[in-house]
């Protein structure tokens, strides 16, 4: 089983095995496997260690990938809610920050239904 940024891939074809990667997707993918000179549908247990070693050098040198990633996208957030804009207050207060409806919807968003007590008589 090949290990990439610190990911164990599956015997996949190598553009859908590199999507496991946290911040590689399908077309990103589809590049670094033209860029390494790989073809797209050849499993990872196919691959020699040379062609392993060429896919993380080129996802290393041009790609954010996994922890990094994770760091300024946690920043970019923490960054929004210190300077209170409307996304920051809208990510502090657990709502979604991208102009959804809230009225109805939005359960991910907002949690499991909090019961509000009646009017007592």
């Amino acid at each position: 089983m090949a290990r990439i940024a610190g990911i164990d891939l599956p015997n996949k074809p190598a553009a859908i095995a590199l999507t496991y990667i946290y911040g590689i997707g399908r077309s990103s993918a589809e590049k670094i496997c033209v860029s390494a000179k790989i073809e797209p549908t050849r499993r990872i247990n196919e691959l020699s260690n040379e062609e392993l070693t060429e896919l993380r050098s080129v996802i290393e040198n041009e790609y954010k990938v996994e922890g990094r990633l994770r760091t300024e996208v946690s920043l970019n957030i923490k960054r929004l809610m210190d300077i209170g804009c409307n996304r920051g207050l809208r990510h502090r207060k657990g709502l979604p920050v991208r102009g959804q409806r809230t009225q109805t919807n939005a359960r991910t968003r907002k949690g499991k239904r909090r019961t509000v007590a009646g009017k007592k008589k």
